[in-house]
C-alpha cells in the first residue's frame, strides 16, 4: 500500500500543477443526444432535491427519511449506496488486474454479511432507534466509544467521497477530455445541492433512480463483449491464447477458488484464508453491518420486517452486479486494442502521466463503453457512471452529515439546541463534507488502483469497529471502558501494521503470512488482525472492570432483549424464506465458478 497517501509534502508542488493543467484528448465527442441525456439527468436529481426539501424540515426527516421507506426502496438504496463510480470503475479495474478473483468482493465479501445484518443485527439497530452506528456504541459503551467511532468514521467518509470524485473525473478525462478540476467541481456542487436540500430522503430516492440508470447504461457492454468473444467459453479460449503467447501475464483469471492454495498461484497474491477470514469476516462484516453509510438506509425502513427484508432484497441484486462490473474488466483483457490493432496493456494509476499514451486499470470500463456504445447509448452509459458517482458521493456525504451532527456536534459542541438548529447544522455539514472531499480527491492520484486504497481505509476504521460491536451485542459482560479501548487500540493496530510494511517491505511476510502476498492480501490480513485485537482488548479490559446491570442492556444485547414479534405472513413475504433462497444461489454460484 505504498500509494495510499501519495501526495506527500515533497511531491505535492510537482503533482498538483500537472493535475490542474491536464486536459486529455477525448476518445469520443458526444453528440447532441448524448449531451441532452446527461443534462436531463442533472436536472432531474436537482428537481428531486428541491421537491423533497419541504418534507425534510425535522431531524427525523432530514437524517432518517422519516423512517418511511418500504423494504424494496430501502433495499435498492442499500445496494445503490455501495454501487458508486468507485465500485463501477474500481472493481472493473481490479477484474482486469486480478481476474475473476475480484468477484469475491461481491459474493463472499458481501452476501453472508448482508444476510447477517438483516436477520441478526438489524433488530438491535432498529429497536433502539439509533440514528447511527456510533449512536449504538454510545448506548452500549458510553460517550468515549461513540466519539472515537464518530471521528474515525467522519474522516473515512470524506476520504471515500474523495475517491468517488476522482473516479468521476477519470471518466470525464478519458472519454470526453474534460479537465479533472472542472468535472470534480460541477458534479460535487450538484450532490451538495440535492443532499443539503432533501437530506437522506432525497439521497435515497436519487439512489433508486441511479440504480436503474446504472443497470440500463452498463448492461450493453458485457452483452456485446460476450457476443464478440463467442461467449464465456470463447473468452476463456482467447485469454488462454494470450497467456500462452505472453501477451497477457500468466495467472488463473477465470476461477474463484482453484488458485487460492498458495499466494504465488494467483494474480492477487492472496491465500484462501485471507479471502474467507480477512474479506468474508473482517472486511465484509465490518462494512455491511457497522458502516453507517449503508446501515443508515436500512434504518429508514418503515417497520422491523422491512428493515430485515431490505438487506435480503439487496443481496439478490448484489450477486448480479459482477455481470456489469467484473465481466467488462475481464473482457477488456482480450478485446481492448490500440489504434494499430495490437492488444492494449493497462497499467497502474501511478504510471500514467500526461503524454504517456498509457491508460490505467481504473479506465477499463469507460474504454469498454467507448468501444461498444453508439451515440445516444454512449450518453446513457456516461450518465450511468455519473449516476454511480452521485450515488457513492451522496451516500458518503449524507452519512457524514448525520454522524457529524448527532455524534460529534451535538454531544461535544452544542448539546441542547432546538431541532431546527440541528437540521441547519446537518445542511451545512453536507456542504463542508463536499468541500473537504474535493481536497481528498487528489490523494488518490498516484495510488496503483482505487480498490487497493479503499480496502486499506476499511482495514483502518471499519474492521476494528466490527470487533467492538460484536462483543457488545453478543456479550453482556463487555464494559464501557472496554468498548473505548478496544476500538482505539484496534484502529492504531491496523494503522501501525500498514506503517510497518510501508517502512520495511520485508515485514509483509509477518503481516500477510507470506513474502509472495500483494497489496490486496496485505489489506485482508491487516483487517483480520485489527478485528481480533479489538475483540481481545475488549475481552481483557472487561474482565478487569464492572459489567453493567442486565436491566440496562435491554434493546442492546442478545439475551437481555425481548425482540418484537410481527404478524405471520405468507412464506413468499417472509424474510427467512428469502434468506434461504439467497444462500442457495450464493452457494451455487461459488460452486459453478470454483
Amino acid at each position: 500500500m505504498q500509494g495510499l497517501f501519495p501526495l506527500a509534502a515533497a511531491s505535492w508542488p510537482h503533482s498538483l500543477p500537472a493535475l490542474i493543467a491536464f486536459s486529455a484528448e477525448p476518445l469520443v465527442h458526444l453528440r447532441s443526444l448524448d449531451i441532452l441525456i446527461i443534462t436531463l439527468y442533472f436536472a432531474m436529481v436537482l428537481w428531486i432535491g428541491f421537491y423533497l426539501k419541504r418534507q425534510s424540515n425535522t431531524s427525523e426527516d432530514f437524517f432518517m427519511a422519516g423512517r418511511e421507506m418500504t423494504a424494496w426502496i430501502a433495499g435498492l438504496s442499500f445496494v445503490s449506496a455501495n454501487l458508486g463510480s468507485l465500485e463501477l470503475m474500481g472493481w472493473a479495474g481490479a477484474a482486469y488486474q486480478y481476474g475473476i478473483l475480484a468477484t469475491h468482493w461481491y459474493w463472499v465479501g458481501a452476501i453472508p454479511a448482508m444476510l447477517f445484518l438483516g436477520m441478526v443485527m438489524m433488530p438491535f439497530y432498529y429497536v433502539c432507534k439509533t440514528h447511527s452506528v456510533p449512536g449504538y456504541l454510545k448506548l452500549r459503551y458510553g460517550e468515549g466509544a461513540r466519539v472515537v467511532a464518530a471521528c474515525s468514521f467522519a474522516f473515512m467518509t470524506v476520504l471515500m467521497s474523495g475517491v468517488n470524485m476522482f473516479a468521476m473525473a477519470e471518466v470525464m478525462k478519458v472519454v470526453l477530455g474534460w479537465d479533472l478540476n472542472f468535472s470534480i467541481i460541477v458534479s460535487s456542487l450538484a450532490v451538495a445541492a440535492y443532499v443539503a436540500l432533501g437530506g437522506l430522503r432525497s439521497a435515497i430516492f436519487n439512489e433508486v433512480l441511479q440504480f436503474m440508470l446504472i443497470w440500463g447504461g452498463a448492461l450493453l457492454v458485457p452483452i456485446l463483449g460476450l457476443i464478440e468473444t463467442g461467449g464465456w467459453s470463447g473468452f476463456k479460449a482467447r485469454l488462454e491464447a494470450n497467456i500462452a503467447s505472453g501477451a497477457t501475464p500468466a495467472g488463473d483469471y477465470t476461477h474463484l477458488w482453484r488458485s487460492l492454495g498458495h499466494f504465488a498461484d494467483n494474480p492477487m497474491g492472496i491465500h484462501w484464508t485471507g479471502i474467507v477470514f480477512g474479506l468474508g469476516f473482517a472486511i465484509s462484516c465490518g462494512y455491511w453491518t457497522t458502516d453507517f453509510l449503508v446501515v443508515q438506509r436500512v434504518l429508514a425502513a418503515n417497520s422491523l420486517r422491512s428493515a430485515r427484508l431490505a438487506p435480503v432484497i439487496g443481496s439478490f441484486f448484489k450477486m448480479a452486479v459482477p455481470f456489469i462490473v467484473i465481466l467488462p474488466g475481464l473482457l477488456g483483457l482480450v478485446v481492448l486494442q490500440n489504434p494499430d490493432g495490437s492488444l492494449m496493456h493497462l497499467v497502474g494509476q501511478n504510471l500514467v502521466s500526461p503524454g504517456s499514451g498509457l491508460h490505467s486499470y481504473n479506465e477499463v470500463l469507460p474504454l469498454m463503453m467507448v468501444r461498444y456504445l453508439a451515440p445516444g447509448l454512449l450518453g446513457l452509459g456516461i450518465t450511468a457512471l455519473i449516476a454511480g458517482f452521485m450515488s457513492g458521493m451522496a451516500g458518503n456525504v449524507s452519512a457524514f452529515s448525520a454522524v457529524w451532527t448527532y455524534d460529534i456536534y451535538q454531544p461535544l459542541i452544542v448539546k441542547n439546541a432546538r431541532d431546527e438548529h440541528y437540521v441547519s447544522v446537518g445542511r451545512w455539514a453536507t456542504v463542508l463534507g463536499v468541500i473537504v472531499s474535493i481536497g481528498t480527491a487528489y490523494l488518490v492520484m498516484n495510488a496503483q488502483g482505487i480498490m487497493d486504497y479503499v480496502q486499506a481505509l476499511f482495514s483502518f476504521f471499519i474492521s476494528p469497529l466490527l470487533g467492538v460491536v460484536l462483543m457488545g451485542m453478543f456479550w453482556k459482560r463487555a464494559t464501557r471502558a472496554a468498548g473505548f479501548w478496544g476500538l482505539l487500540i484496534g484502529i492504531l493496530t491496523s494503522i501501525g501494521l500498514w506503517a510497518w510494511v510501508y517502512i520495511n517491505p520485508a515485514a509483509l511476510r509477518y503481516v500477510a503470512l507470506s513474502p509472495d502476498a500483494k497489496a490486496m492480501a496485505e489489506n485482508m490480513y491487516r483487517a483480520l488482525w485489527s478485528v481480533l485485537v479489538s475483540m481481545l482488548v475488549t475481552l481483557v479490559v472487561s474482565l478487569f472492570g464492572k459489567a453493567r446491570p442486565v436491566a440496562e442492556l435491554d434493546g442492546l444485547v442478545y439475551g437481555a432483549t425481548k425482540l418484537p414479534t410481527e404478524e405471520p405472513v405468507p412464506f413468499y413475504q417472509n424474510e427467512w424464506f428469502w434468506t434461504a433462497v439467497a444462500i442457495a444461489i450464493f452457494v451455487a454460484l461459488n460452486i459453478y465458478f470454483w
